[in-house]
């Protein structure tokens, strides 16, 4: 909990305020049984007063009394909101933290804690730090207060009570360190039990059109059922378990309340102690062990929030992976991208995805890459903006390797656009502007012309103001793929990459874009990789990768007098369109 602590400390003046006003409530509630015993002692039963009642005396401590209530219920607030605004502040500062380190993490590590988990540890965990943190402030205090102040005011009124306190305690320790035992290893058990039901849910939420597809609904209503089954059955040792704690606890204090009022019946018909005495007694001895029952849930929810605190320290403690350099500036002299011997393997599986791969590309020069579904392509692009790096070898970015790169100088330099054209619920000039968010109307319309996507968005009703579903499932595939391609133009970065983005649109919209691309985007350096010999025949030169291997590299026609496997290709292609009637 080190790493936690600083997010606390900024907020150390409410939280010892809250505090404050806790005790100043907790010193009200011990005062009131006393001044009840006055009232009862000497105001009915007059004692000490000849038997005669004193009323005045039981008027003005009851108005005492009531205004002393009204002070301790404006402290009880005021620690209330002190302490909910310290747990509040630090759980807000603690999501923005967790969820700024998820955003720098690398892809690997984003796999390794899953989907589910990182959603589960920025929402269920940081809401149990906060629980610990404002019982921390105010139920400890309380308890302690209740505990030490009620057994110092019971023993102050007789040395008697001391052997119920005395036999009561231990068996309450007793209890509480056999339940504890039991609860804390059930509580990781449990929060990782919401990691597996938050990432089925995640899964079919944006996989919904799949699972519908293929008919799978019951399926997966299967899978969540067992998952939520498992979660259900945690959550239910954990509530028997402590379901037993109020019963146990009221058989004691009850136990405790008859042992107080036999031994003070004793002692009253004795003369050696007062009536009032023996209720003052009761309250006391209620408070003590109601302030032990709520010591006991305090430390379920600081056993529970010690868990989650260690899993949200987990992603605290994360370092990125991939260390920032310091280049911010490259060479313009200097070839655009270049792969030198590079190879490359996923960490964690020991399967080496790239070969020693070597090229390099001039600015505004065009490379498309081609290749058998698993030969690499991806892999091979993701290098360039440093989504992971290479294993051996160096891929460098205007004459300086990526590593020595500052990231986002890095990646302000290239524009990426991937297959599956990821929209956000906004408008569609919002996700275009993600590109540049400090573009112009205009800057904003020229690009989406430029990737052919003004038409059918000024089609609309709501033209460019118009919202995207979550996930863009308000649009058609084709024109997801052309909102993403104008939010890439948007940004005007030096290299531009294609990741078999156009795959969705027909082959007259895609080359009008490769039009547009070559008359308007000239001194960009272009690289393209798609499935359709169409899409690349008029690059520069292309790539043909195969088994993770450069096997063949030249232009459309060189590779067709020069490569087997890229005639196999253009054969197969001719051959699947002649048989579709095109």
């Amino acid at each position: 909990m080190k790493t936690i602590f600083p997010y606390v400390r900024k907020y150390l003046g409410f939280a010892f305020l809250a505090s404050l006003f806790m005790i100043l409530e907790v010193s009200v509630d011990l005062l009131q049984p006393g001044m009840m015993a006055a009232i009862v002692d000497k105001g009915i039963l007059g004692l000490g007063n000849g038997g005669q009642p004193d009323i005045p005396l039981v008027v003005s401590t009851g108005i005492r009394m009531i205004l002393l209530v009204i002070a301790g219920g404006a402290c009880g607030l005021l620690s209330a909101v002190f302490s909910n605004f310290t747990g509040q502040s630090c759980g807000n500062d603690l999501r923005k933290a967790c969820f700024s380190r998820i955003m720098h993490l690398s892809h690997q590590q984003t796999d390794d804690f899953t989907t589910g988990s990182l959603i589960t540890r920025i929402t269920n965990d940081i809401s149990q730090v906060q629980s610990l943190v404002m019982q921390v402030i105010r139920g400890v205090i309380r308890c302690l207060m209740l505990f030490v102040g009620g057994s110092y005011a019971l023993l102050s009124l007789n040395l008697s009570f001391t052997v119920v306190v005395a036999i009561a305690f231990p068996i309450i320790l007793l209890y509480i360190i056999f339940v504890l035992r039991k609860t804390s290893p059930l509580f990781l058990i449990l929060q990782e039990r919401i990691d597996h039901v938050n990432s089925i849910i995640q899964e079919n939420i944006t996989g919904a059109r799949v699972v519908k597809s293929f008919i799978q609904e019951d399926r997966e209503q299967a899978r969540f059922g067992k998952a939520n089954q498992d979660l259900t059955d945690t959550q239910f040792q954990v509530s028997v378990l402590l379901s037993f704690m109020r019963p146990v606890m009221n058989i004691v204090l009850n136990c405790a309340t008859i042992a107080i009022i036999w031994i003070g019946s004793i002692q009253v018909r004795e003369g050696s102690l007062e009536p009032g005495s023996i209720m003052a007694a009761i309250t006391y001895i209620s408070q003590i062990l109601n302030g032990i029952l709520m010591l006991v849930m305090i430390f379920q929810t600081v056993t529970r929030g010690m868990v989650s605190g260690k899993r949200v320290e987990e992603i605290l403690l994360s370092e990125p992976e991939l260390k920032d350099g310091s280049v911010t500036e490259g060479d313009p002299q200097a070839d655009s991208v270049v792969f030198d011997h590079v190879s490359f393997a996923y960490p964690g599986t020991g399967r080496t995805i790239l070969r020693d791969i070597s090229f390099s590309l001039r600015p505004g020069e065009t490379l498309a890459v081609i290749g058998s579904t698993g030969c690499g392509k991806t892999t091979l692009i993701n290098l360039i903006p440093r989504f992971y790096d290479a294993t051996e070898g160096t891929v460098s970015v205007a004459g300086a390797d990526v590593r020595l790169w500052n990231k986002a100088a890095l990646r302000n330099k290239i524009s990426v656009c991937i297959q599956k054209s990821e929209l956000f619920n906004r408008t569609i000039a919002e996700n275009i502007r993600l590109g540049d968010r400090n573009a112009s109307d205009e800057a904003v319309k020229e690009a989406a012309k430029a990737a052919q996507a003004d038409s059918f968005i000024t089609d609309m009703p709501d033209g460019y103001e118009t919202m995207v579903a979550q996930g863009g499932m308000s649009l058609s595939g084709g024109q997801r793929q052309r909102v993403a391609i104008a939010r890439a133009l948007l940004r005007k970065s030096d290299i531009l990459i294609f990741d078999d983005s156009t795959s969705a649109l027909d082959l007259k919209t895609e080359a009008a874009l490769h039009t547009t691309l070559r008359r308007d985007y000239k001194d960009v350096t272009r690289i393209i990789v798609a499935q359709r010999i169409a899409s690349v025949m008029d690059a520069d030169r292309i790539l043909l990768l195969d088994n993770g291997q450069i096997s063949a590299m030249g232009t459309h026609d060189e590779l067709l007098a020069g490569s087997a496997l890229y005639r196999s290709i253009c054969d197969s292609q001719q051959s699947s369109r002649q048989k579709g009637g095109v």
